[in-house]
């Protein structure tokens, strides 16, 4: 087999498949909801995350990150993993006590943000410390984010 053709071989293999993620810890200060927002709307772009989608994974970060840093100590930590046609994200901070659904009266001005954390993703949930909430969305793309763009 020549050097060409070798390398010609390589490059028709498929890229093996692996999961994309990113992770970032902030301060509990308010302002750093619009910041873990934001990195997560540019991972959503570059992962090519349908927009419909990516905006219900916005809403839920916002709610998350506003949740931790109200009800939360310590750092606010943000991770979001995409593999296996799903999206997960966790918001953690060092609280042992589970976030809980509840429900809002008519004229209470804040408590659904957990109620739109369960309509919009696919299933959602705390972590067995209590430190961590999560959700999972199913990765709607017609190709799986970690695919290589075409």
């Amino acid at each position: 087999m020549s050097p060409a053709t070798a390398v010609a071989a390589a490059a028709a293999k498929p890229r093996p498949l692996t999961s994309r993620a990113f992770e970032v810890a902030m301060a509990p200060v308010p302002v750093h909801v619009t910041q873990m927002r934001q990195f997560t709307a540019a991972f959503m772009r570059l992962w090519a995350v349908p927009v419909p989608l990516a905006e219900d994974v916005l809403v839920v970060v916002s709610e998350l990150v506003t949740n931790a840093i109200k009800h939360g100590h310590g750092a606010v930590g943000l991770r979001v993993r995409c593999y296996d046609g799903e999206l997960l994200l966790e918001v953690s901070d060092d609280n042992p006590s589970p976030a809980q659904l509840r429900a809002a009266a008519d004229d209470d001005v804040c408590g659904r943000g957990l109620f739109l954390v369960a309509v919009l993703s696919r299933d959602w949930g705390v972590g067995n410390d209590g430190r961590t909430t999560w959700a999972a969305f199913h990765n709607q793309l017609e190709r799986p984010c970690w695919a290589p763009s075409t």
